[in-house]
């Protein structure tokens, strides 16, 4: 995985997995698969699926042309609840795009590293050809 600033403010976390290297075929299984590990999770509630590029293919909006398929996965960790400005940095999400020869999978990081480490494990394992 690679860590970066997106836009000099956002700290993600981005990982390009070739299709040659995950068993996985499409951006629903990997989504299938992410879910089973937030599902076993002790401490992540599952919110639900966001299908990013029908939503902006809906409001005429602007999609690189090499982007076949993108969606996030929604879950929160949300361990502790010590003031109203955590809900800023809350839920969580991944996001998961085709990008025809691969898959992008990317993560704003979360401001807990045991969340970061638990959301880094779930994206390295889909590369299960690797």
């Amino acid at each position: 995985m690679k860590q970066s600033l997106l836009m000099e403010k956002y700290p993600t976390f981005d990982l390009q997995i070739g299709k040659d290297e995950t068993s996985l075929t499409s951006v629903d299984e990997i989504l299938t698969a992410l879910k089973v590990n937030i599902d076993a999770h002790p401490k992540v509630a599952y919110i639900g699926i966001f299908d990013h590029l029908s939503h902006t293919k809906s409001i005429d909006g602007d999609i690189a042309p090499e982007i076949k398929d993108a969606k996030n996965i929604l879950f929160c960790f949300g361990v502790k609840l010590p003031n109203p400005r955590v809900l800023a940095v809350r839920p969580r999400s991944i996001g998961v795009t085709d990008m025809g020869d691969h898959f992008h999978i990317s993560f704003m990081e979360p401001p807990m590293p045991m969340a970061t480490d638990a959301m880094e494990e779930w994206c390295k394992a889909l590369a299960d050809k690797a």
